[in-house]
């Protein structure tokens, strides 16, 4: 399955023989709802290729502030820079839904790549394409609205993870909270929040509690830029 954003994910760009190589090096596991994957600061150095499921990536700061850095999904690989340069994690993982993923030791998970050329490549790629979501959150954050960055986040969302309800409705079926949206978009829980206020007078979404609806999906699509 490819990435929410269109990026081709870890498991899509290797061939059935790689794959077939990684499952037997590796073993399955499963993570329920809000278990944690891997933690910030651990010194352990598997990696991990999620198979099913959706996992938060979040890192804390020195001086104790939480940012979200990204959402992974299904075919996404995880823990490989501790895996590639033996340092401590530099974010926590945890499950936002029920997650199966193919943990695999870091000495076998170099040695393959050393000695596959299609692993290597996915790695590569894999690699360049986290320095340049980072790029991209950067020059997002100093050219685009909050608001514009949060409607294509609902989108991404809404048309990975959205259950049709209502009519037209979108629910997004994820335990996000107003802080995760914040860190998602790099901007502050108060204006997110004060976004959502102006998006639910409008009738453009509805939410609770660690859930989100859309109920007007093309007035997003044009604030994101996306919508005709």
């Amino acid at each position: 399955m490819a990435a929410v954003d269109g990026r081709i994910s870890f498991w899509d760009l290797l061939d059935d023989d790689s794959r077939a190589q990684l499952l037997r090096i590796g073993r399955m596991v499963v993570f329920p709802p809000k278990e944690t994957l891997l933690r910030q600061y651990d010194l352990t150095d598997d990696v991990l290729v999620v198979r099913r499921g959706c996992v938060k990536v979040v890192a804390n700061s020195a001086a104790g502030y939480q940012a979200v850095l990204a959402i992974r999904n299904a075919g996404d690989l995880l823990g490989e820079q501790a895996a590639l340069d033996g340092r401590p994690r530099s974010a926590t993982l945890t499950a936002l839904t029920r997650v199966e993923a193919l943990m695999i030791p870091s000495p076998l998970f170099r040695a393959a790549a050393r000695s596959g050329p299609a692993i290597a490549f996915a790695l590569q790629q894999v690699l360049s394409g986290r320095l340049r979501e980072a790029d991209g959150y950067r020059a997002a954050a100093g050219s685009e609205a909050v608001q514009a960055r949060l409607a294509a986040l609902l989108l991404e969302l809404g048309a990975e993870y959205g259950r049709p309800v209502g009519v037209g409705s979108l629910l997004i079926d994820l335990p996000l909270s107003q802080d995760d949206f914040a860190g998602l978009v790099l901007s502050s829980r108060r204006t997110v929040s004060r976004v959502f206020e102006q998006w639910r007078g409008r009738g453009w979404v509805t939410t609770g509690r660690n859930r989100l609806t859309i109920d007007r999906p093309d007035e997003l699509k044009k604030l994101s830029g996306t919508g005709h």
